[in-house]
């Protein structure tokens, strides 16, 4: 085989790991920005984007700016709470069009992806309307957003949880009954730690959408400022780089939880 024979046939495995490599860097480039950012001493500049010095006041004084850190608190418990509710009724409704057949089960699959085809400049001015002809025109704030995230985070759980739901074996379920389990008993120690990591993701993805909602909130948030609108609203002026410090926290968040669910995982696979 001669060099440029061996040339080709290394560009030819190593290409696709290649563009996996760009990918990935093209991925974490704005992150990696955010987390330089949160340490930018910008004081003296109007230009967010301009790196002057290297400082740790931005984490030690994280709520500086007024109002962000109450944006902040508002934005995580809009977040949890929708995450809970949209991850219950998600999850009973997967299991629901997976394991039972009734009428309008084929329609039900295909209303499902409606919100998440939808764009959201639709679905906030369809719920805003929605507020305002049951009479909460006037009362818009922290619940009706809380309504709002619960609809549109809906869709996402339920098409996450199927996805696991779908690769799942029933026969499995069958066996442990087999040996006398009840069919309680083998929800909670056969289907419930399978479909765990599927119900994780979905609560995952449904907090982050909410969390960082800004059009669906603004056209329903009366006076109430999440942490979105409190970036949008400061980003007239210069957004302060305390932002950055919260982006980054977020982040370093959801890494923790993806670590700690997969070294789970494996402590569990080789205790098995």
């Amino acid at each position: 085989m001669n060099p440029l024979q061996r040339l080709g046939r290394w560009i030819s495995d190593h290409l696709i790991m290649a563009f996996g490599l760009l990918v990935l860097v093209y991925m974490f480039v704005p992150i990696a920005i955010v987390v330089l950012m949160s340490f930018n001493d910008n004081s003296k500049s109007r230009n967010v984007y301009a790196f002057q010095s290297f400082t740790v006041n931005n984490w030690i004084h994280p709520c500086q700016p007024n109002g962000m850190c109450d944006s902040v608190v508002r934005s995580i418990e809009i977040g949890l709470l929708a995450t809970i509710v949209a991850t219950i009724l998600g999850t009973l409704a997967a299991f629901a069009l997976v394991r039972h057949r009734f009428a309008g089960r084929s329609t039900a699959n295909l209303i499902i992806f409606l919100p998440m085809a939808s764009p959201e400049i639709v679905m906030g001015a369809s719920l805003l309307a929605l507020f305002v002809a049951t009479g909460f025109g006037g009362q818009l704030g922290f619940f009706t957003i809380l309504i709002a995230h619960i609809m549109f985070c809906l869709s996402f759980v339920i098409v996450t949880v199927k996805a696991r739901l779908g690769g799942l074996d029933d026969n499995l379920e069958q066996a442990a009954m087999d040996l006398y389990a009840t069919e309680a008993q083998a929800f909670w120690r056969i289907t419930f730690p399978l479909v765990f990591p599927g119900i994780l993701g979905a609560a995952l993805l449904s907090f982050s959408l909410s969390f960082d909602d800004f059009i669906i909130t603004n056209l329903n948030a009366g006076q109430t400022v999440t942490f979105p609108m409190f970036v949008w609203g400061a980003a007239q002026r210069g957004v302060p780089m305390q932002v950055n410090v919260v982006g980054t926290a977020m982040f370093l968040i959801s890494v923790l939880i993806v670590l700690g669910a997969e070294l789970s995982r494996r402590k569990t696979a080789k205790v098995a």
